[in-house]
């Protein structure tokens, strides 16, 4: 199948039509079409867009296209130079992650289908990082099948194990069989395969302190308890030796019982007293999706509270995961008691840890403590990524050509949008105040530009709002602007054309006559 005709059926099998495709990508959609029928090429960034829109990877789409193996697109991962460009676009990740700790938790479906054996692989990567790695792995279908090997009914109370005896007995076995597969798995060091010189050394032992549940409701969840505490200190030890640390989902009493623990409690418990940089769980689903079926990339705690605020209130029914009703509560809980990031993605694609963590758009979700996007006053720190968006624009024609040294000395008049700590957006208030009339002061609104890869998103609104903001905190009374190619979209936000003479006498005076820009003023 060709690159065009995957586009095209996995376009239909979400039921997306092309307008919508255009829309999300901020493409015609003619030329859509066109890229559709094969007609027309896809360049990286494109493709990169599609992808992202359709739910998928770039190289999900690319190695479908059998009719040019020997392209060289940085998504393939069968190009050579493919690699090398993904590698390189992945530095920034690996000298930001090098010490940090990570808290990976997944449910025993991991172990039951066969999947530790690939993931092992990609834990072997991010600890040749030097990642901090600690593990917490679930155990249910090996409970589920030992109770019924027993023909002991599996008794359930608010989504809670009811563990009686005979059922913890069960509990200790599957959770000791489980670990026990996870140490034999990442104990393997063979010749030409990933784990080849791994030496990965797992820690696990009595670190969870835990209490019961008591009786809720009336009923006594007997075994079954909920962490109350996590020995940190011996964890970091273990970690600064070099070791992964394993958790099972069970916890100890000071009185010397066991008690049966949630996946999720023990997983978030450990990242939040570890202070962990990450938190990643690994589930059925792709992550969480919108009430229109859309995969979000990212949400805050607060937007995640609310999302299930509204899943819960509306009346229609939700087509909504069991793993993100377990795993997004606990991501919020995580976040708002200090864990930065929490990853929601799926365990059924290869690698799709690598994918989240050394990719800029991600391969699930991501809730966060705080907004991934921020806006303030650029710095002198940020000349080079301004540079970087404005440079396309200014070979196109769109923006009048700075150098380094102009952007350098006017860096205060300069605002930029960051996405992760990384400049994608960058707009200038540039004032100009006549001595004439200085209650009519004005501002010239000038160099917005996004970054390619974040198109689409209401972006360049955002950093518009946030300048026009700025500008009347400043004591502006008008913005104006001067462009070749964008009049519509500052008309459509309220500027109106102008003659050159109602510009400030200064600003007249640099006007480029042979360039011809159009003038637009806008009353704040």
């Amino acid at each position: 199948m060709s690159l065009a005709n995957t586009i095209r059926a996995r376009r239909k099998s979400l039921n997306i039509t092309l307008q919508t495709l255009a829309e999300r990508v901020g493409a015609d959609a003619g030329n859509l079409s066109r890229i559709e029928r094969g007609e027309l090429g896809i360049n990286e960034t494109m493709l990169r867009k599609v992808a992202s829109a359709l739910d998928c990877s770039p190289a999900y789409l690319y190695a479908a296209d059998e009719s040019n193996p020997s392209a060289t697109i940085s998504a393939n991962p069968r190009s050579e130079q493919g690699f090398v460009n993904w590698f390189r676009s992945a530095t920034p990740y690996i000298h930001a992650f090098g010490g940090r700790t990570f808290v990976i938790a997944f449910g025993g479906e991991v172990i039951s289908d066969a999947q530790f054996s690939t993931l092992s692989h990609d834990l072997n990567l991010l600890a040749s990082l030097e990642v901090r790695l600690v593990l917490v792995h679930g155990a249910r279908p090996q409970i589920e099948q030992r109770l019924k090997r027993a023909k002991l009914t599996p008794i359930l109370h608010n989504g809670l194990r009811v563990t009686d005896d005979a059922a913890m007995e069960i509990v200790k076995e599957a959770n000791g069989a489980v670990r026990v597969e996870i140490e034999a798995q990442l104990s393997m060091g063979l010749i030409n395969s990933p784990m080849a010189g791994a030496d990965i050394r797992v820690a696990s032992g009595n670190f969870v302190t835990a209490k019961p549940f008591g009786v809720r409701d009336g009923v006594d969840l007997q075994h079954t308890g909920e962490v109350r505490k996590v020995d940190a200190i011996s964890i970091q030890r273990r970690l600064n030796d070099g070791e992964l640390v394993l958790l099972s989902p069970l916890g100890y009493s000071p009185t010397g019982e066991a008690f049966n623990l949630s996946l999720e409690d023990v997983a978030v418990s450990a990242a939040i007293e570890l202070d962990a940089d990450k938190l990643i769980f690994l589930m059925d689903s792709a992550g969480v999706h919108n009430l229109r079926g859309e995969l979000l990339r990212e949400m805050t705690a607060e937007k995640a509270q609310n999302f299930l605020k509204n899943v819960e209130a509306n009346e229609e029914p939700i087509n909504i995961s069991d793993d993100v009703t377990y795993y997004l509560p606990a991501a919020i809980r995580a976040c708002n008691q200090g864990v930065a990031r929490t990853h929601l993605i799926s365990r059924h694609i290869d690698g799709a840890i690598i994918q989240e963590l050394f990719t800029h758009s991600g391969i699930g979700t991501m809730v966060t403590e705080l907004p991934l996007e921020t806006m303030r006053q650029a710095n002198i720190d940020d000349v080079g990524g301004i540079l970087k968006l404005i440079e396309p624009l200014e070979n196109e024609g769109v923006l009048v050509r700075r150098g380094r040294e102009r952007i350098e000395t006017e860096i205060d008049h300069f605002y930029v949008m960051e996405h992760d700590n990384r400049t994608i957006g960058c707009a200038a208030i540039y004032p100009f105040a006549e001595s004439s009339n200085p209650n009519n002061s004005m501002a010239e609104f000038a160099c917005l530009a996004i970054d390619i890869q974040y198109r689409g998103g209401g972006r360049g609104d955002k950093l518009f709002n946030y300048c026009q903001v700025r500008a009347k905190e400043l004591g502006f009374k008008q913005l104006f602007c001067l462009t070749t190619h964008t009049e519509h979209w500052f008309i459509e936000r309220g500027f109106v054309e102008q003659p050159i003479e109602n510009l400030p006498q200064q600003r007249q005076e640099m006007y480029n006559f042979q360039r011809k820009s159009k003038v637009f003023v806008k009353t704040l």
